[in-house]
């Protein structure tokens, strides 16, 4: 069973939190600080991540950042949860790497459905073919690297996921909704111009395999081997 690792230094929510994932058949282990989470990181990796973004030693968006740029917390998916409930706190907890993002008060019943959809999606990703390929593209989901004509192609995680989604379906319109579910999250509320910043920077990096993505106007986006 999935091990998940809850970050959230009220005692009592981290109790609820604990309790409610356990009771679904979850090996959780909850921590009040950004240094025991560290610690337990050194001893054993997990399956999710359930962070609070306000703890009392190091801000929740700053160990976002922290674990997207060590290999091997890069893939891990992390759900974070916050006080806060405006739309800028949300994209930018997202655009950092956050998988999914969810806001006090929640119900229990929300919380262990939020958990299951992100591991069912963690597991279906890891049966996936590891190297995708498309011109002269390749991506690669166990390095979590891509390569252009045979040159690294330094990409943020956000750009390499969006990357990674159009490629596993190469031939097919992904739209636009589907997109902002499948990279942002479940519940993503944000505008749709977090998505065409995305596209636009991950366009400029592929350089001239960029001609592969393609715009079908008011629908979303579609690589093909042209």
């Amino acid at each position: 069973m999935a091990l998940i690792y809850v970050v959230e230094d009220d005692r009592n929510i981290q109790e609820i939190e604990t309790f409610a994932l356990s009771s679904v058949g979850y090996q959780v282990r909850g921590f009040e600080t950004a240094g025991h989470f560290y610690r337990a990181l050194e001893e054993q990796l997990p399956d999710l991540v359930l962070l609070d973004v306000m703890l009392p030693d190091e801000d929740g968006l700053s160990i976002v950042k922290a674990l997207r740029h060590r290999n091997d917390t890069v893939t891990i998916p992390i759900i974070m949860v916050t006080a806060k409930t405006t739309e800028l706190d949300k994209v930018k907890g997202l655009d950092i790497g956050a998988d999914d993002y969810m806001t006090k008060p929640f119900g229990v019943m929300e919380l262990i459905s939020r958990v299951k959809a992100m591991l069912r999606r963690t597991s279906r990703a890891e049966e996936e073919e590891k190297v995708l390929r498309l011109g002269n593209i390749v991506l690669d989901r166990e390095k979590h690297a891509v390569y252009v004509r045979d040159e690294p192609c330094e990409l943020t995680y956000k750009e390499f996921e969006l990357l990674k989604l159009l490629m596993t379906n190469a031939g097919i319109v992904v739209t636009r909704d589907v997109i902002l579910d499948r990279v942002w999250g479940i519940d993503f509320e944000g505008e749709s111009r977090t998505l065409d910043m995305h596209i636009k920077t991950l366009r400029q990096k592929l350089r001239e395999e960029a001609v592969h993505i393609k715009t079908v106007r008011n629908v979303g986006y579609i690589m093909e081997n042209t």
